[in-house]
């Protein structure tokens, strides 16, 4: 009965929080303002009322096809270049292959340290820089992609390694198993379907990622959208925002069937 009445106190001390935290942000804003501009609703109706009238010109769903095909490579580079930072410092943030405590505790303090650095700057924040330091490459937006993916998939990735079930693998070490036996036979099959699940959950969000990068002039489908919302061409918009939407439902739809063939 304590452990649940602290609980409750808990819960609602934060409650209490959030609702500060949104009073004092409505508080902020200058609402004498207005919130939209003038004309705003009225360009809301328009830009709304556009998706009944796509842009289904050839030229159009030329430049469709090349700026998927752009967010898309920059969505699959830079997620392979995060795996390859990602798993080997997820697998050794882990402490998993670390027999010893104080070496485990040492290596994941240390591990976990550079993988929040590496999450806590925002992509479009890395675009920035390297788009300073290199100009307008394509590299530019696979790092901006890459960097802060690593860190994300390195935390995910140990988290998974450390909560295998202990039965198994002792197992395996009673067998006479090393540890990186152990992970390499039990660890790891035990959390593959998990693993690949939240890999393509983040390429997901990787094709998003690229899109609100090539706002920055990348290239791909938020360039194609940034240039038709400034000349007015709403309809056009829509049929890159769909073309969007549709890269997603095709990325879910391969996710769920690879998964699926994995579990059975």
């Amino acid at each position: 009965m304590a452990s649940v009445s602290k609980l409750m106190e808990s819960r609602r001390l934060l409650m209490i929080i959030l609702l500060g935290a949104l009073a004092w942000s409505l508080a902020s804003v200058e609402w004498k303002d207005g919130v939209l501009h003038t004309r705003g609703i009225s360009a809301l109706g328009e830009i709304s009322g556009a998706i009944f009238k796509l842009d289904l010109s050839g030229e159009t769903l030329g430049k469709l096809l090349i700026a998927a095909w752009r967010t898309v490579a920059y969505a699959v580079a830079g997620l392979s270049l995060a795996l390859v930072i990602g798993l080997p410092l997820g697998i050794v943030g882990s402490g998993v292959l670390n027999s010893s405590a104080n070496k485990r505790r040492t290596v994941q303090t240390l591990v976990r340290f550079i993988l929040g650095f590496l999450r806590s700057i925002h992509e479009l924040v890395w675009a920035w820089l390297f788009v300073a330091a290199i100009g307008l490459s394509p590299l530019a937006a696979v790092l901006a992609l890459a960097i802060p993916y690593g860190g994300i998939l390195g935390r995910i990735y140990s988290e998974l390694f450390q909560d295998v079930p202990e039965a198994p693998l002792r197992a395996l070490r009673n067998a006479g198993a090393s540890e990186w036996r152990v992970f390499w036979y039990g660890r790891l099959p035990a959390v593959l379907p998990e693993l690949i699940g939240y890999t393509f959950y983040r390429f997901e969000c990787g094709i998003r990622s690229a899109t609100v990068l090539s706002f920055v002039g990348l290239g791909g489908l938020g360039y194609q959208i940034g240039i038709s919302l400034d000349d007015l061409a709403y309809g056009r918009a829509w049929t890159f925002i769909l073309g969007l939407v549709g890269l997603i439902v095709l990325v879910e739809a391969w996710s769920a069937t690879v998964r699926r063939k994995i579990i059975l």
